[in-house]
């Protein structure tokens, strides 16, 4: 009969260290999910600084080509047929 406690003392111990360590695991899966969600935020907010300086970045290029530069002056040009052709294309609409 002691064999049989022996053993169901040992199973218990396992048991219980196996659900130890299961409570373990998922504290640190919570950490983990907390830790990637705010990953995640901070990832959107450079994704939305970056959108912001490219923005900005080719706003300055435009201005630059306006005031003389030569660098991005057909580029700058083609920006400006386009505005144009957007904006007849919408007075057209209101005349209809």
């Amino acid at each position: 009969m002691s064999k049989i406690e022996d053993t169901v003392d040992a199973l218990e111990k396992k048991i219980n260290r196996v659900l130890h360590k299961q409570q373990l695991f998922k504290q640190e899966n919570l950490k983990l999910q907390q830790e990637l969600q705010s990953t995640q935020h901070m990832l959107q907010a450079h994704k939305a600084t970056i959108v912001t300086w490219e923005e900005k970045y080719e706003a300055l290029k435009i201005a630059n080509s306006m005031l003389g530069s030569d660098e991005n002056k057909r580029e700058t040009k083609l920006k400006i047929n386009a505005l144009i052709r957007e904006i007849d294309h919408c007075i057209t609409q209101l005349s209809e």
